[in-house]
């Protein structure tokens, strides 16, 4: 038995599951069944997110091996299995799955008032799917949560979006689905040699060079657009605009870290050469997104569009810090794709909380927001400062490893992120001047109410996170630190094994 006592990784994976059939049996007036669906849905998200801090209790942070492991034969003529459990890289994802999905639920309470009920149902089997991509350790089960993800999020943006939604929700379908296409066409190629699809031996399977470049090109396929790493970055801010509130903040939090968390958990310890082969490519591929997309947020005028591109040069400095190849900057890129899902997540929601009540995202149509709502000017200030990387919240810590590690190993690369930073600052600020500042000269937005209970209540936990993230960084990079090492110890050797052989 794991360190849990039982089987919780499953239990966190399916429990959402029971509140869908449990959702699916309530009946009566319109009325009844759309709030019995709210408190459902959220008393089911609150209980998982609880059960999961169990995995941040009992995690053994100086061991670089799965954990909470449980495993049940299912296909074994195939070398298929139900495999399940968590590592340093894995375990933080899970709980953030499980945080945000109650605050969107939370934050869903009043702005969607049609089809409630399918619409909690939807969040509750894509906080099944996203759990379950984070445990998994079979591929061919991993692959199941990496597309079942997909479903809900087309359902939600494409029934509960915006005027464009049904546009929006086929690109976001269609881009992620082919590109997943050739993943798993590696995995049945994989399979084919190795005879397994287990995460953990295929990891000590020896892949010929050639093979592993192309099966980098199709993982690169699938994960590139998930990340979303430039050119293949366009469906993001359609699903973002698109998307309510809530969708957005899980599609920024969780669905853009699927793609770098399959560069660190596939590409990287099962294809080192390949890996080391197309560094500069990622390299450069990185700081393309970082600069271009930066330079096109400073152009936007839609809010969440602006934090849209803003998302994917975030995500650039990620995959920047992946393929450095050393712990000091793949803890980096761990470190930004979790303050990266609290606080573009966050920001979406300021987003959402005055769009609640002017029913616009355009940031001229706002202006001397502060006069009237100084409550929510200092929760916006405080997520657009750690958007930034302000020193002491948790943009910060991240972005600077990363950066260093990048100067480590070419000092342009290193400029070119910093320039990421500056122009952050840069777009970020001209939309908090734009919605917080200026004179108040509408009525409309004269009249709007400052936070409520309820939206209090949504940013409190994403408050104190971004602050204890920029303070006491240590306290999540310990959860990285030992898997982190282990990964860059096997990818060094596994490159000096292959320079040692082509030498001969």
């Amino acid at each position: 038995m794991n360190a849990a006592g039982f089987p919780i990784l499953s239990l966190l994976t399916f429990l959402p599951m029971l509140g869908v059939l449990i959702l699916m049996m309530v009946r009566g007036e319109e009325a009844v069944v759309a709030s019995n669906a709210r408190w459902t849905a959220l008393w089911t998200s609150l209980i998982v997110f609880v059960l999961s801090l169990v995995l941040w209790v009992r995690f053994d942070k100086s061991s670089a091996d799965y954990q909470f492991l449980e495993q049940v034969s299912w296909l074994p003529d195939f070398g298929i299995g139900y495999a399940m459990g968590v590592d340093g890289i894995s375990v933080l994802f899970v709980l953030l799955s499980t945080l945000l999905t109650p605050l969107c639920i939370l934050a869903s309470w009043n702005s969607v008032q049609t089809r409630v009920r399918e619409y909690m149902i939807a969040f509750l089997v894509l906080e099944t799917m996203m759990v379950g991509m984070f445990c998994a350790l079979d591929f061919m089960l991993f692959y199941i949560f990496f597309e079942g993800v997909l479903i809900p999020m087309f359902l939600i943006i494409g029934i509960w979006g915006g005027p464009r939604r049904v546009y929006a929700s086929y690109k976001f379908f269609l881009y992620t689905f082919f590109g997943s296409v050739f993943m798993l066409l590696a995995i049945i190629a994989l399979w084919y040699q190795a005879g397994t699809t287990s995460i953990p031996e295929l990891a000590e399977f020896d892949i010929p060079f050639n093979m592993q470049v192309w099966l980098f090109l199709a993982f690169f396929a699938s994960f590139a657009v998930k990340v979303p790493m430039w050119p293949v970055h366009t469906w993001l801010p359609d699903a973002h605009v698109e998307a309510p509130t809530a969708g957005s903040v899980i599609l920024a939090g969780v669905l853009l870290k699927m793609g770098a968390y399959g560069f660190l958990r596939f590409s990287i310890p099962l294809l080192p050469e390949a890996s080391a082969y197309f560094a500069p490519a990622m390299y450069v591929l990185s700081i393309v997104a970082v600069v271009y997309t930066s330079l096109v947020a400073l152009a936007q005028q839609d809010m969440k569009k602006l934090i849209a591109y803003s998302s994917v040069a975030h995500m650039g400095i990620v995959t920047l810090g992946i393929f450095t190849f050393s712990q000091q900057g793949i803890e980096g890129a761990l470190f930004t794709m979790l303050s990266h899902g609290v606080v573009s997540g966050a920001l979406f929601l300021c987003v959402g909380v005055v769009y609640d009540r002017l029913h616009t995202r355009e940031i001229a149509r706002y202006g001397g927001v502060a006069k009237v709502m100084p409550a929510y000017a200092m929760v916006f200030m405080l997520f657009t400062m750690a958007s930034v990387a302000l020193p002491g919240l948790a943009g910060f810590p991240g972005e600077l490893l990363v950066i260093l590690a990048a100067w480590a190993i070419n000092p342009w690369v290193a400029v070119g992120a910093a320039t990421g930073m500056v122009l952050g600052a840069a777009y970020m600020l001209t939309l908090y001047r734009g919605v917080a500042f200026g004179k108040l000269t509408r009525d409309d937005v004269r009249r709007m109410l400052d936070l409520e209970p309820r939206e209090y209540a949504v940013f409190a936990p994403l408050i104190v996170l971004a602050l204890w993230m920029g303070v006491y960084p240590q306290s999540f990079l310990s959860f990285f630190s030992a898997t982190v090492a282990q990964m860059v110890q096997q990818h060094q050797a596994a490159i000096g094994t292959a320079s040692r052989l082509a030498g001969l």
